[in-house]
Order: C-alpha cells, then sequence, then structure tokens
C-alpha cells in the first residue's frame, strides 16, 4: 500500500486525537453506559442508547485513525527544493480566463483546507500542477470544467497550520 505523505503537524494532530479518544472519551462513554444501564429497562433508555451509539462513533473514528497512522509517511518538505510544484509547496497561479490569483500550499488529505488555501495532493488542481514550474502554463479539468492557469510562483513556505 501506498504510503500517505503527511507533515509532522498533520500526524501529531491525528496522533493526539486518537489518544484523546482511547484515554478519555472512550472510558467516559463505557462510564456513561454503566450509569444508564443501573437505571434499569434498557428497552426504553434512551440515555444508554445514546451512549451505546456514541461509543460505536468512538469506535470507529479510532479505527479509521489508526489506520491513517499506520499508512501515513512523515514529509518535512522544507528538506527539499521546490523549484518544481511539490508536496508542501505553496504555489501562486493565475487563472488565465478571470485574471484571478490564487495562492495554495499542497498538503495531505487531513490537512486539507481549501478554504484557507490547503489543498491535498490527491485533488485535480494538484495533481494538474505536480511538476510543473514558474511560468508554466497548466489546463486542468477541474469540477467546475477545464480551466487553465499561469503559475507565478512556487516555493516553500513555513506552513502555519492554526486549529479550528
Amino acid at each position: 500500500m501506498i504510503k500517505e505523505p503527511m507533515t509532522e503537524y498533520g500526524h501529531t494532530k491525528l496522533k493526539n486525537e486518537l489518544i484523546n479518544l482511547k484515554k478519555i472519551e472512550r472510558p467516559n462513554t463505557i462510564e456513561e453506559i454503566d450509569i444508564a444501564r443501573s437505571h434499569g429497562d434498557l428497552k426504553e433508555n434512551a440515555e444508554y442508547h445514546a451512549a451505546r451509539e456514541k461509543l460505536r462513533f468512538i469506535e470507529r473514528r479510532i479505527g479509521e485513525l489508526g489506520e491513517l497512522l499506520a499508512n501515513s509517511q512523515l514529509v518535512d518538505p522544507s528538506t527539499y527544493s521546490h523549484e518544481r510544484v511539490r508536496f508542501g509547496s505553496t504555489v501562486v497561479l493565475e487563472d488565465l480566463e478571470t485574471k484571478k490569483r490564487l495562492t495554495y500550499i499542497i498538503v495531505g488529505k487531513t490537512e486539507s483546507n481549501p478554504n484557507r488555501g490547503f489543498i491535498s495532493f490527491h485533488t485535480p488542481l494538484a495533481l494538474g500542477l505536480m511538476g510543473k514550474e514558474e511560468g508554466d502554463e497548466a489546463e486542468i479539468t477541474l469540477p467546475v470544467g477545464k480551466k487553465e492557469f499561469e503559475i507565478l510562483s512556487v516555493e516553500y513556505k513555513t506552513i502555519e497550520f492554526k486549529d479550528d
């Protein structure tokens, strides 16, 4: 299986969520189930059923996080050249139709947040930009149709994630 590239920030964030679920959320929810169970009849015990559903969600998320972490590869984009677009690059584009300038940072899928300019390297836009360099033009098929972009700059800038 191909490893999913991820920054230290993304890896740490997932690891912390996993630890929180295992050490705090799951034990608290198990306690909620025990308390609700002590109230008697489980058939019509809404607290019990809600706590069981919450525990199922927590268990699913623990599994997802474990799989994501097991299949991740830590990448430090500051350690390599960014003459061409690659993971961790900050790319400034111009939409050749609208003349609008766009800035994106290419990150792992669990770190992406398009509203903040972080796009997953799996997106059609990022895939279409990979390997290109400043001055190149790229025609990329996006969900809205084909778009043409000129790459105005490619560089590495320290990625400043903020917890949402």
